[in-house]
């Protein structure tokens, strides 16, 4: 090149002619594979992404002031509404607040009964994250077999709570009533065909060359990464930290159950897939030795019909699906909560998607969105 064509940066003006800026693009809130009014703002460079700012706050309900204006004991609805997919275990994180602030211990049978939906309901989550993730990479028939036995959970939550989706699951102190007629056979007939289902599941995706090219390497956070985001659940556990609550800070009798972990290696789309398919088979043994053991006796402790517990204050933690689900209460000796926050997974989950999404193509996006199993009614409540 000659160099007098040069000007004193040392560029000459055809550079600066073909000279590319980086583009703003908006991903959401109104995309489908957002799973609910989330919009993340991309910065491109091309199709990489040189960076990712997610904007929260459309589905802003106010359930935690909501709930200062409601008994103790009418607040369980309220809070099925934040990660509606997992209701029960929603619920179970809140009495354990107030069963905590109270000092009430609740019976051995309840917490057993108390374990058997939770875990249905985790495997009720899973299946329809398994779904709708495949969906939104372009495994279209995925969609229908994990709905096929989700509605059997489905099923037998109508049979025993009244409701399917939302079913205001547990009040203060235990359970309402014990499993209904043929609820057992029922639900130990659907746990004997679930293993075979999963591997259904595995056929059509773990091997599959094109899930894996979607998914291995993709949205890579690092152990170190993932602690100090503070992630919680398969997400965490994908980069292979070993954090589950139900190991770590037993309740509701989990420590009498023999159950595994799952782990991943490389933390990446892939290896939280894997995680969460072998939580439903762990999930299903639990339930199998809760079932066998399940122990006599009361279905509720003592909570009197007004519920007003001694001034202070509780935090109480649940493994939720999407994982660490925290309720703090403050009680000022009144009927109604003084103060309630919630330590929602999927709000401190979705810290990670810029960490998971830099130097990617705007195609990783749906991926990395889909392995974090975000439900933006948690995360905004």
């Amino acid at each position: 090149m000659d160099q007098s064509n040069l000007n004193a940066s040392g560029t000459s003006p055809l550079h600066k002619a073909l000279e590319t800026r980086s583009m703003e693009l908006n991903f959401g809130p109104q995309h489908p594979a957002t799973h609910g009014v989330y919009r993340a703002i991309l910065e491109l460079d091309g199709e990489r992404i040189v960076g990712l700012d997610s904007v929260i706050g459309y589905l802003h309900r106010g359930i935690e002031k909501w709930a200062e204006y409601r008994t103790w004991s009418n607040c369980t609805p309220i809070f099925d509404r934040l990660d509606y997919l997992a209701a029960v275990i929603n619920c179970h994180g809140y009495v354990g607040a107030v069963e905590k602030l109270l000092g009430v211990e609740v019976p051995k049978k309840a917490q057993y009964m108390r374990v058997v939906c939770d875990e249905l309901n985790r495997i009720a989550s899973h299946l329809i994250w398994l779904g709708t993730h495949a969906l939104d990479i372009g495994a279209m028939t995925m969609l229908f077999y994990p709905m096929r036995e989700r509605e059997v959970i489905m099923d037998l939550f109508e049979s025993m709570f009244g409701g399917r989706l939302l079913p205001n699951a547990y009040p203060v102190g235990g359970v309402r009533l014990d499993f209904p007629k043929g609820w057992e056979k029922a639900c130990r007939s659907f746990l004997a065909d679930l293993p075979d289902r999963i591997d259904d599941y595995e056929k059509l995706l773990t091997g599959n060359r094109m899930w894996v090219q979607r998914t291995k390497d993709v949205g890579v956070v690092s152990a170190e990464e993932a602690i100090d985001l503070g992630l919680s659940g398969p997400t965490l556990r994908g980069s292979g930290v070993y954090f589950d609550v139900r190991k770590a800070m037993p309740y509701s009798s989990y420590e009498d159950f023999d159950f595994e972990i799952p782990l991943g290696e490389n933390g990446d789309v892939f290896d939280r897939y894997i995680c969460r398919i072998r939580e439903m088979r762990q999930s299903a043994r639990i339930i199998l030795q809760a079932l066998d053991g399940m122990p006599e006796g009361d279905l509720k402790g003592k909570v009197s019909k007004i519920i007003k517990p001694p001034a202070g204050e509780a935090y109480f933690t649940v493994e939720g699906s999407k994982g660490q689900l925290g309720f703090y209460l403050v009680s000022d000796g009144g009927k109604n909560p003084w103060r309630c926050h919630v330590r929602s997974p999927s709000f401190v989950n979705l810290q990670g998607m810029e960490t998971m999404c830099k130097d990617g193509l705007v195609a990783d996006v749906v991926a990395v969105i889909g392995s974090l199993d975000i439900v933006l009614g948690e995360i905004d409540r």
